[in-house]
């Protein structure tokens, strides 16, 4: 009997042991527990982005080395524009320049042979020769924002087109002519860029405006001061200046050099380092005195266009003074390398769902002496 009674007050104590061992457990456990979902949750918080890192689009962007002058500052403006990107780090970004057609046509098709998932890219692509490349972007089924040159026959593979007015340059040119007292007929002198689009948008809205197919800022040119055809026959084209200040001083310094010339009142040209180089033959040896003096007596007028910094304090009256005191007017378009953070923002949106303007074209805007504090100018 003191046998079962032993038995049942051990098998009871026993119980009471595993109860309170069992509570004991459970209580320390559900610290932990709890601990490891706060944990879990905590985690989940940082897998989400890491996640979502990893879905993450990089956005290549493309452009010319960034040495000097407009093409150069593109690189500049871009590389702040990916600075931007990545510090808000919805999207990735990465600034890849070229030096030449050749060497961004090889980035490209590397880029490409990767097969990395969710890339797009903006590319300012350096020469129409890159045509090639970019259609194999296109066959790759990479989104592409386009910049600045745009590749005939492909603009409609692109997410967005962005580029400067350059027919509205043209228009804006001959307006400032015309408001000068341009008439139809006078002798007109344009240096131009280059054999690309670009210039041939230049040319058109030039003479476009002057014949009343086109406004400039909502106004058209008043009908009896329109050109007929035959009154553009008196525009004379330099041919391809190549972008160059020197090419286009020893252009004009031979233009000069017959002194017939010297009458030629009204010179279009379709750059800030077009118009530079004017300036700088006049400025220097290359041309007669006397057949100087008799240009600069004529009070001629020079346009440029891009936002320049030289020229600009030309129009501010800190450089070449003497020279632009005796011009007839001098003023720039606006066409600024700033505009390829536009094109980034662009695939932004697109990246975003946002709806995006194809056909992106940037108005541009007349710096003269009297507005010029209110465009920042680049180097």
């Amino acid at each position: 009997m003191k046998k079962k009674v032993m038995a049942a007050l051990l098998a009871g104590l026993m119980a009471l042991s595993l109860a309170a061992c069992g509570g004991s457990s459970s209580g320390s456990s559900a610290a932990p527990a709890e601990e490891k979902t706060e944990s879990a949750v905590s985690a989940e918080g940082q897998a989400a982005p890491a996640e979502a890192s990893g879905d993450q689009t990089h956005i290549y962007v493309l452009t010319a080395s960034e040495d000097h002058g407009w093409t150069g500052s593109v690189a500049t403006f871009a590389k702040a524009k990916v600075e931007e990107v990545n510090a808000e780090g919805t999207y990735s970004a990465e600034l890849i320049t070229s030096a030449s057609a050749a060497e961004q046509i090889t980035t490209i098709e590397d880029i490409i042979s990767k097969g990395e998932k969710n890339i797009a890219i903006v590319v300012q692509p350096l020469d129409d020769t890159v045509q090639s490349a970019i259609q194999q972007i296109v066959d790759a089924g990479i989104p592409y924002v386009a910049f600045d040159r745009i590749i005939a026959g492909l603009e409609s593979t692109a997410v967005s087109n962005v580029k400067g007015d350059n027919a509205g340059i043209g228009a804006a040119a001959a307006a400032y002519f015309v408001e000068l007292g341009m008439k139809p007929g006078d002798k007109v002198y344009v240096y131009e860029g280059d054999t690309s689009s670009v210039t041939a948008l230049r040319d058109q809205g030039f003479t476009d405006y002057l014949t009343g197919a086109v406004d400039y800022n909502g106004e058209t040119i008043a009908d009896d001061a329109k050109w007929t055809e035959d009154d553009i026959k008196a525009i004379t084209y330099s041919g391809a200046m190549n972008w160059s200040r020197s090419d286009t001083k020893s252009s004009f310094e031979s233009l000069m050099g017959d002194s017939a010339n010297a009458d030629i009142k009204w010179f279009y040209s379709e750059d800030d380092e077009l118009g530079m180089g004017i300036l700088e033959a006049l400025a220097g040896g290359g041309i007669d005195d006397a057949t100087k003096t008799a240009f600069l007596g004529n009070q001629p007028v020079i346009t440029g266009c891009g936002g320049l910094g030289e020229f600009y304090d030309v129009l501010k009256g800190a450089n070449y003074a003497d020279i632009s005191e005796q011009l007839g007017g001098i003023m720039s378009v606006t066409y600024s390398p700033s505009m390829i953070k536009t094109a980034i923002q662009d695939m932004e949106d697109y990246l975003a769902g946002k709806d995006v303007e194809q056909d992106h074209v940037i108005a541009c805007e007349i710096v003269t002496s009297e507005n010029v504090d209110n465009y920042e100018a680049f180097n």
